[in-house]
């Protein structure tokens, strides 16, 4: 009961107990509690914690905001009325460095067809290897999206995942640039476009868009380039290798390499298991598969017969390897490659090898055969101007030029001779190391012990390592410099022992030498038993005339697309060896022509440095030289290209047993350096 007020108890009247609920009040906008930050009345740490009303505000208008840019993003994109101009395919021209045409390759090589021409197997197949959902989903997968987007925001590579919607979109109405905002837009077309198309339509499109390599685009073509087939006729096993073409064709063609065949067998059948998981083959008829279906050889293009298949070749390597281009845009063609290649330097050196082995002749001497050449000539800015790949390109692809299989030999005594004179020596464990000079002397005599700084060098066979000299010759002592000059290899084995043979080493991939051609770090490393290719030889005795500066070879001047300049990463010239020692290594094989090793040399013309290279199995022959202009390395060898076992030149065009092995190279250079009017 109440205190009663006037006596008498207060009644309650009706509806006083609802009167609190009456007196509420919306919740007010109070801005302090939402932007107050710092926040008042907190100390330490807790000043600086937003609460809870502060982070519901800022992940709120984050949402919003993101809701509504994804919005617009989907209403201001729109699928474009045309096809992309990657969808058209044309010619690459390549052009001689004088600017006239050399090659037009990559015929248009794309066809559609209906998709009831494309037998059900081949299409489950292509569906189980790329989106198995594709008849349920809306075009997109939210997977590949998020993935995509993880990978913005941490900073990684777009990651692939996309629907054949998506694939459909990229060939054909998109660029090729994996970047998050053409991975949203390809999501937005993809969605619009499966409203708009049916999944039968899209399905064909994407197999008449796609990129299979060879040239092929569109499965009809694919069909044609690797089982010489009509698509029609296309067993389920050829068709889940097709299928795994698309995932990448140049990962998985097998005729570019052992690496690649593995691959597509490995992903031939994963696709034939998957295909038995999703119900579209029996486990009966995948069990009838068990072979891989091997296509045919990749075919060559008629227009690179001769010398210009090896130059097409490697000026396409450079520009896939130094552009962002990738090989599937390569392929749709409308590129402008300007090589470097000079047309009378090719032509010059072509004729220089074909004169001097006229007289080789393999069906009357065992000697004569498997006889390989490789030759090429780079400016001192590192310019492929010439290259000699072998006899044609159509009848051997494989670039004698660019091996990484044949000894140098005693071609590679200067970069041993500029690491001496350059680092100096250390012939006692922990002593300072001392100078050398030209003049140094050395013990020129044959079969004397090579000798480390703990005593003499004991090779793997339980014996004292020893010099050998070319013919076994004693020469008494003799200094650096003359040992170049005149090819006497004891005393620059030595020295290479005594440099110490990694500082060698690091001297010669200074130079440009690539580390996978370095030989074994044993004695014979400073006589050459690496193995680089003509071309990064020749590049690297270019440093030699362009007082130790070096650049790295390059075969592609620039490149543009239907006349638009494309971004080409080109090499930057460094110094790789003091001007002073790069001057001593030019003095003395200047020397060698003038009465050393190289007399041969001076016919080609005035102030020409060059060296001769021998191996001591024979295996190998080479020269090795320059003018001013063009450095040039040629080599020959024998070897049967399918396993690259080197056989001895012993009696190689009817020689007399102990002519030297570095007579016809040098025959070669001296014959095309003549011809080029040392440039």
């Amino acid at each position: 009961m109440r205190a009663q007020r006037g006596g008498g108890a207060e009644e309650e009247k009706p509806g006083r107990r609802w009167r609190p609920l009456l007196r509420w009040r919306p919740l007010r906008w109070r801005p302090s509690r939402w932007v107050d930050y710092p926040r008042r009345g907190r100390r330490g740490v807790r000043r600086w914690l937003p609460s809870w009303r502060q982070l519901l505000l800022v992940a709120s208008t984050g949402i919003v905001a993101l809701i509504g840019w994804l919005a617009w993003f989907f209403t201001i994109t729109q699928v474009p009325e045309d096809l992309n101009a990657f969808a058209t395919q044309q010619n690459n021209v390549y052009y001689w460095a004088d600017g006239t045409e050399m090659a037009r390759i990559g015929e248009t090589n794309r066809q559609e067809v209906p998709l009831d021409r494309v037998p059900e197997p081949v299409r489950a197949a292509v569906l189980a290897a790329e989106n198995e959902t594709f008849y349920s989903d809306p075009g997109i997968s939210a997977k590949g999206i998020g993935r995509a987007f993880w990978s913005m925001v941490s900073g990684g590579e777009t990651q692939g995942g996309s629907t054949i919607t998506q694939q459909y979109v990229k060939n054909i109405y998109l660029n090729q640039h994996q970047d998050f905002s053409r991975k949203l837009s390809e999501a937005v077309i993809a969605v619009k476009l499966d409203d708009r198309m049916s999944k039968d339509d899209i399905l064909a499109g994407y197999l008449n868009s796609s990129w299979f390599g060879r040239g092929s685009y569109g499965i009809q073509r694919a069909a044609a380039a690797y089982y010489g087939k009509d698509v029609s006729q296309l067993d389920v096993s050829e068709g889940a290798f097709l299928a795994a073409l698309l995932k990448g064709a140049g990962q998985y063609d097998p005729a570019l390499s052992s690496d690649n065949r593995e691959r597509a067998e490995e992903r031939w059948s994963w696709i034939l298991d998957r295909m038995v998981g999703i119900g579209k083959l029996s486990r009966a008829e995948r069990a009838r598969y068990t072979v891989f279906p091997e296509p045919k050889p990749k075919p060559k293009s008629a227009g690179l017969s001769g010398q210009v298949g090896y130059l097409v070749d490697m000026a396409k390597s450079y520009v896939e390897s130094h552009t962002d281009i990738t090989p599937a845009q390569f392929d749709v063609g409308g590129h402008q490659i300007y090589t470097t290649f000079g047309k009378p330097e090719v032509t010059a050196l072509a004729a220089a090898v074909q004169d001097a082995t006229k007289g080789i002749d393999p069906d009357a001497r065992e000697s004569d055969k498997l006889l390989k050449v490789g030759a090429a000539s780079v400016a001192p800015d590192g310019r492929i101007v010439a290259l000699y790949g072998g006899p044609d390109y159509l009848k051997q692809g494989f670039n004698n030029a660019n091996t990484s299989t044949v000894p140098v030999g005693s071609a590679f005594t200067p970069f041993v001779y500029a690491a001496g004179l350059d680092q100096g020596v250390q012939r006692a464990r922990g002593a300072n190391r001392t100078p050398v000079t030209p003049g140094t002397t050395y013990n020129g005599d044959n079969g004397v012990n090579v000798m480390t700084p703990e005593g003499p060098y004991w090779g793997r066979d339980g014996k004292i390592a020893k010099t050998a000299n070319d013919g076994k010759r004693d020469w008494g002592q003799v200094t650096l410099r003359g040992a170049v000059e005149q090819s006497v290899n004891g005393p620059i084995m030595q020295l290479g022992m005594d440099v110490g043979l990694d500082r060698v080493q690091k001297t010669a991939a200074d130079l440009g030498l690539l580390p996978s051609s370095m030989g074994e770090l044993v004695p014979g490393f400073g006589v050459g038993n690496s193995t680089p290719s003509a071309i990064r030889t020749a590049d690297a005795y270019a440093a030699f005339a362009a007082g130790g500066s070096r650049t790295d070879p390059y075969s592609v001047l620039r490149i543009t697309r239907n006349s638009e300049p494309l971004t080409l990463r080109l090499p930057t010239a460094v110094q790789a060896l003091p001007t002073a020692v790069a001057a001593e290594v030019d003095a003395a094989l200047k020397g060698a022509v003038r009465g050393g090793s190289a007399t041969w040399a001076a016919d080609a013309g005035p102030d020409l440095a060059a060296k001769p290279g021998t191996t001591a199995d024979r295996t190998a022959g080479w020269s090795v030289g320059y003018s001013g202009q063009l450095a040039t390395a040629v080599t020959v060898f024998r070897a049967d290209l399918r396993d690259m076992k080197l056989l001895s030149l012993e009696g190689l065009g009817g020689a007399s047993p102990d002519t030297p092995d570095s007579v016809l190279p040098s025959r070669i250079w001296t014959a095309y350096m003549k011809a080029a009017g040392g440039r």
